[in-house]
């Protein structure tokens, strides 16, 4: 079964997120912010990372960017965040993302590029 790490601060969301994808046959596991992620990164290797930006100690662009220079399998991550303008996309791509979601998120539009990267990432 893959394992997804979901990095955000808001519990709302992080549940709204498990609900989508545990159904669907993945592992979900939550970090509130880029340290705690680090942390669980180190101590078990995830198949795909979702990342906020907006969170406190450690930001998602500061965590990708971390996570990048890491002696770990490097797997696709896909950023979430309110933030629209294409700095903020350039930003995260430049951090280490794969893919740039917009929230809110429907869960087709979630469950899309999980598939798609996971697939990607270890084709059969």
């Amino acid at each position: 079964m893959k394992r997804i790490l979901i990095i955000e601060d808001a519990a709302t969301v992080r549940l709204y997120y498990r609900g989508i994808l545990e159904p669907v046959g993945y592992q979900v596991e939550e970090a509130v912010n880029g340290v705690e992620a680090l942390e669980k990164v180190l101590a078990h290797p995830y198949d795909l990372y979702l990342v906020d930006i907006s969170m406190p100690k450690l930001d998602g662009y500061g965590f990708l960017k971390e996570l990048r220079q890491l002696a770990v399998p490097q797997v696709p991550a896909i950023m979430i965040s309110t933030l629209a303008r294409a700095e903020d996309r350039r930003r995260a791509y430049e951090a280490g993302a794969n893919y740039y979601l917009l929230k809110p998120t429907r869960p087709e539009q979630l469950v899309a590029p999980v598939v798609l990267l996971l697939n990607l990432a270890s084709p059969k």
